[in-house]
């Protein structure tokens, strides 16, 4: 190992241990390097800039950021709470269902955890607390079902792992269908046991008048994925062109059909979007410039060649990868994982003959369990935030629906075809 990449690394850490923006650690080693190897630090900026201009799949990541936060200000998370309700009726722990169900329903339209978590997690743990479910419970299963967001096209990390490995973000989306249905299928029978174990009442009775109301109120929000995925895979639009639809199509329904956006609102989203944005864009920038070092001192090269004489099986490669990221997600943010680690295994795996849009859901997926994973879980945080649930109960009460996102996890692993079905059905593979 070079000094420059010794030094580099031990700059990396201590910012890591000093709990400063990991984006900052990133840049801060990365320019210790150049300086130290006497490189021209313009690389930063051409490396950047390159980035930026010709990955034109990235422009779908604030576009969808600017939906999930639309979606959030105006009344599409209450629609779409009420439409789950109405779905689940009379269900023993109904409200529990209609967290699982309405999260997957809204994944539909943001690809985000967080804007799930944070935006219809607050109406879903409200509810929740009122119907006499334990504050606990309530939180556990929002952090577990708003994992499906990022799962269930549009996804943002999938994104922007199909920037990372050239691969098609409309197989991807594709591929994820299944496994986001399968996580959906797992948390209910969890909330069916649970909710007969300590008696969670039942849902409000719904005549079909009621629900057909709530239908038609919802229909406008909910035709949001639909126009999204028909777009894409009509080829009608790109996954680009889909993200500024879906922004459009967000903003119009929160103004016309609900009539629950003005000005100041908007100002309130743009300036929350430049945000997240300015944050996603320099974590992404900063991680280019670690790719160029990873290049240069061959990093991906020395550790794909260590894992080869480790093993020669795809399933054993797998196996290290989950273990590998299930640990990190412990205590490293997602972005960071999916930018600094994740490009270094893709040339393994594609040495290996594994599917790079199996292996994509794989990571995704796993990346998503380390949002609920404890300590430093962000799902935990927000849930516990929003609500003023303890974290360490919240922490005790996600061991069960972190099983069963385990359990599907090693599913999607171990049987490939659960991601690749509908992506060979449509033709897309």
């Amino acid at each position: 190992m070079s000094l420059g990449l010794t030094v580099s690394l031990i700059v990396f850490v201590l910012i890591f241990i000093l709990r400063m923006p990991i984006a900052l650690g990133m840049l801060s080693s990365a320019v210790c390097y150049l300086l130290i190897t006497g490189r021209d630090l313009s690389l930063v900026v051409n490396q950047v800039m390159n980035t930026f201009y010709t990955n034109y799949v990235i422009i779908a990541v604030p576009l969808f950021i600017f939906t999930a936060n639309v979606m959030n200000s105006g009344k599409v998370t209450d629609m779409v709470f009420k439409f789950a309700g109405g779905l689940c009726g009379r269900m023993r722990g109904a409200l529990g269902h209609v967290n699982v169900i309405a999260s997957l329903i809204f994944s539909g339209m943001t690809g985000s955890a967080i804007a799930d978590a944070a935006g219809l997690g607050k109406i879903e743990i409200q509810a929740m607390r009122q119907k006499g479910f334990d504050d606990e419970f309530s939180c556990a299963i929002t952090a577990a079902s708003a994992t499906i967001g990022p799962i269930f096209p549009p996804s943002i990390p999938l994104v922007i792992y199909a920037m990372l490995s050239s691969t098609s973000v409309g197989a991807l989306f594709m591929g994820g269908m299944i496994p986001a249905i399968l996580l959906t299928i797992f948390l209910m029978v969890y909330v069916a046991v649970v909710a007969k174990k300590r008696e969670y009442p039942r849902g409000d009775k719904i005549v079909l008048r009621e629900f057909l109301a709530f239908t038609l109120k919802a229909l406008p929000s909910l035709l949001t994925p639909v126009i999204l995925l028909v777009g894409i895979y009509t080829g009608v639009m790109t996954p680009t062109e889909a993200g500024a639809v879906a922004g459009l199509y967000a903003l119009l329904i929160s103004v016309i059909a609900y009539r629950a956006m003005g000005w100041k609102d908007l100002f309130e989203v743009i300036k929350t979007t430049v945000k997240d944005v300015g944050a996603t864009s320099l974590m992404i920038g900063a991680a280019t410039i670690i790719s160029y070092i990873v290049a240069r001192e061959q990093l991906a090269v020395h550790i794909g060649n260590w894992i080869l004489s480790i093993t020669s099986s795809k399933y054993q490669f797998l196996l290290l990868v989950n273990i590998v990221i299930l640990f990190l997600g412990m205590f490293i943010d997602t972005s960071t994982i999916q930018l600094v680690f994740v490009p270094i295994m893709i040339p393994v795996a594609q040495k290996l003959g594994i599917d790079m849009i199996h292996f994509g859901l794989v990571v995704t997926f796993n990346m998503m369990v380390g949002l609920s994973t404890p300590p430093f879980g962000m799902l935990l945080f927000i849930t516990s935030g929003i609500s003023g649930t303890p974290l360490k109960g919240i922490m005790k009460e996600i061991v069960w629906p972190l099983g069963a996102m385990l359990l599907v996890l090693a599913i999607i692993t171990y049987f490939p075809q659960t991601v690749l079905f509908l992506p060979k059905l449509t033709g897309l593979l």
